[in-house]
């Protein structure tokens, strides 16, 4: 590589950064307001720090409203999937594959407006689908790789695509370390000095500009939470990454299931109407179960006192909390919903891990149940994402977590990690 070469490089991996990451944060910011205005419109509220789930919806309104908005969704799916171009993944994408940008479009606002309309599933894929598109057409202007360009080229589209995906993760969700480590640790799988820089500044970009679009606040409160860990809550991380880490692999793999065997045609079109009916006779008695998982995420970040006479009723909801939620979330991909399981993987961990927390706090009453409810979110995520340091930065930027807590945290991430591909490499 020549010097003029090099500095055309750098020329571009500069424009890159600034250029689409504020496309990225921009588009991001959109998809949030619009998340918030189609809750407004089809449930009546907009959910916040102190209102994470429509808790005081009317019951029929909440039933009638996930129906409705499958219903519309599994009608436009049909079309998109049946009479115009399909939309491939952000993994296909970054291979290679071409993403037509009005078909994405539509199936990225699809995406927010089943979650709006309280759909279980998770609404971080719209915006890592909007940034791969745009960094294909970014490449395309600048000819990055085109058709018949050279292995570096090549190689060099595959990076920004990848990078492109993880900013939209970072600016959904203000989390700039989750966005770089999602596009190097599972989309690339390749930790390079240059590929990190490229991904930290894309995705920090599309944060900062998507906070000017949707403002900034902290996603999940927890309660209890300090700097301090105890003896007592190191140990409770390692029984609690290992409890996660099986929990996740099954989650992972019920996921995977439900992906591989979702229909085509026109079977779409009764089935994802069916999972909406399914999820809102389940939201009368339980609403957390809506949307993409922040409701029943909180239950377990709230914690509660120990030695409160509702102790036992709290470990009730939080385990049947946790298993409605991971039913509804895998009925509705069966259905042939598109989303994300970011959010139900950290909803699914944070229940599992309040739960234990308020066990074990029989025992260990100083250490706080909505920190153990940090530490499952993070385990539970890790392992059903087998992406341990994308989920443990994920987790704890939305908490804006102490940073002294990347230690039990830590450690319960690499005991899910480790118990997970022991379930997952069983058949």
């Amino acid at each position: 590589m020549n010097e003029r070469t090099r500095i055309n490089r750098i020329l571009w991996l500069a424009a890159a950064t600034l250029v689409l990451g504020s496309l990225i944060g921009a588009g991001a910011g959109l998809l949030t307001l619009l998340l918030y205005g189609v809750e407004h419109v089809m449930l009546g509220y907009v959910e916040s720090g102190t209102v994470p789930g429509p808790f005081h919806v009317p019951a029929l309104r909440r039933a009638i409203s996930v129906t409705v908005g499958l219903s519309i969704a599994a009608l436009v799916w049909w079309l998109l999937r049946t009479k115009t171009t399909k939309v491939p993944s952000v993994k296909k994408a970054v291979a290679g594959e071409r993403m037509p940008w009005w078909q994405t479009i539509v199936h990225v606002v699809l995406q927010i407006f089943i979650v709006g309309s309280g759909a279980s599933i998770g609404r971080e894929v719209a915006p890592r689908e909007l940034g791969a598109m745009l960094a294909q057409r970014f490449c395309d202007l600048f000819r990055i790789g085109g058709e018949g360009g050279d292995a570096a080229g090549l190689a060099d589209r595959r990076m920004i695509v990848a990078v492109a995906a993880g900013a939209g993760l970072g600016g959904v969700y203000d989390a700039p370390l989750a966005g770089m480590f999602f596009a190097v640790e599972i989309l690339l799988a390749d930790v390079t000095i240059e590929k990190v820089g490229f991904a930290l500044g894309m995705s920090a970009t599309a944060a900062y500009v998507a906070s000017l679009v949707k403002g900034r606040h902290t996603f999940y409160a927890v309660a209890g939470m300090t700097a301090d860990y105890t003896p007592s809550l190191m140990l409770f991380a390692l029984l609690c990454g290992a409890a996660c880490g099986a929990a996740g692999a099954c989650f992972r793999k019920g996921s995977s299931w439900a992906t591989a065997y979702q229909p085509s045609g026109r079977m779409l079109l009764w089935q994802m109407p069916l999972a909406g009916l399914a999820t809102g006779l389940v939201a009368v008695f339980a609403p957390q179960v809506m949307g993409n998982g922040r409701a029943a995420a909180q239950l377990g970040f709230d914690g509660l006192a120990s030695g409160s006479p509702r102790i036992w009723p709290l470990v009730g909801l939080l385990a049947a909390t946790f298993l409605v939620k991971a039913a509804t979330t895998l009925v509705t991909i069966r259905s042939g919903a598109s989303g994300g399981v970011l959010q139900p993987g950290i909803a699914l961990g944070a229940t599992l891990g309040a739960t234990l927390g308020l066990l074990w706090s029989f025992a260990f009453p100083a250490d706080p149940v909505g920190v153990c409810a940090l530490i499952g979110a993070a385990a539970l995520l890790s392992a059903s994402q087998q992406a341990p340091l994308m989920a443990m930065s994920l987790v704890m930027e939305l908490a804006e977590a102490p940073i002294a807590l990347f230690v039990p945290v830590g450690l319960a991430v690499a005991t899910s990690a480790f118990v997970s591909r022991w379930v997952l490499s069983k058949r």
